[in-house]
């Protein structure tokens, strides 16, 4: 198995990596399915041919929970394994949400601002302060996320132990194990 990352998916609100493996799309399907059963009481998920969705089994669920969104597909005669940390979807399209409002306002008040200042005229002092304000909840915002990515670092790391050793024949699961931070 080869995995591949970049510095830009370490700093991603939803980090990503990709993994190579030797099995095929429906050997890896019936390899996850098995792996999720055999670790039933630490993962919950759904698992089809071409996507599977796996989260940890947490005693309360908060918005930083973080799932693993896994996509398979076929290039060059290797099976590729896509897989996305992000919260669930309601969050995410959430977070999504106050990100374009919070962009759209920005906009808006900067051009405010800026055709004031070009026809010279004193009917909007207040754009350029909401402006920076806008700037601020955008800020904000990706704090937000990025704590919910610190929250969720524990789970975070089984899931992307879960993806590895998921890529494994289920029969050498044991011989080979793998540490959560690699």
């Amino acid at each position: 198995m080869n995995t591949e990352e970049t510095t830009l998916d370490k700093i991603r609100n939803r980090p990503r990596f990709k993994m190579f493996t030797l099995l095929s799309k429906e050997d890896y399907a019936v390899n996850l399915k098995e792996y999720l059963s055999s670790h039933a009481g630490e993962f919950e998920g759904n698992v089809n041919k071409e996507v599977a969705t796996i989260c940890v089994k947490t005693e309360d669920d908060n918005y930083w929970k973080p799932q693993l969104a896994l996509r398979v597909e076929a290039e060059d005669e290797k099976t590729v394994i896509r897989g996305v940390f992000g919260p669930s979807s309601a969050v995410w399209t959430f977070f999504m949400f106050l990100y374009f409002l919070f962009t759209i306002f920005w906009m808006t008040f900067f051009t405010m601002y800026y055709v004031e200042q070009q026809i010279k005229t004193n009917e909007y002092p207040w754009a350029l302060t909401l402006s920076f304000v806008m700037l601020f909840f955008i800020g904000l915002t990706y704090t937000a996320a990025r704590f919910g990515q610190f929250k969720g670092k524990e789970e975070m790391l089984k899931l992307r132990k879960f993806a590895e050793e998921s890529t494994l024949p289920f029969e050498n699961k044991d011989q080979l194990p793998i540490s959560p931070d690699s």
